[in-house]
């Protein structure tokens, strides 16, 4: 079992940076997947950015260059630092844990079916 806790969203105007954290507890083995996804009111949720156990990172076209994915696997905590943020990335951010790793390697990181913990999920609002 993997219990995720999200933080460090808000509202913020266009341009402007924030930096989200999802807590792991748990089990905590870093051998797994991690990633941020996002959904907005209306849409499907997304995948934004993910880090498998290997250290190798995805991210979305939507967001390349704008946002950074870490992870402290000491503290067991993965980040999104968001900057140069736009309207268009106002969302419900949540973070997931895939800890199958044979379906990440089929799917890829970014595929919603591979994960199976989620975090309640936290709001990011961009406004201009």
């Amino acid at each position: 079992q993997v219990q995720l806790a999200e933080s460090g969203g808000g509202s913020v105007q266009v341009g402007g940076s924030l930096r989200l954290s999802c807590a792991a507890t748990g089990y905590t083995d870093s051998s797994y997947c991690m990633g941020w996804f996002r959904q907005a009111p209306g849409k499907a949720r997304e995948g934004v950015a993910a880090i498998d156990a290997d250290g190798s990172i995805t991210y979305a076209d939507s967001v390349k260059g704008r946002f950074t994915i870490s992870k402290d696997n000491a503290k067991n905590i993965l980040y999104l630092q968001m900057d140069s943020l736009k309207p268009e990335d106002t969302a419900m951010y949540l973070c997931g844990a895939a800890t199958f790793s044979p379906p990440v390697k089929a799917l890829g990181a970014l595929h919603l079916g591979v994960y199976n913990y989620w975090g309640q999920g936290i709001q990011v609002t961009v406004s201009s």
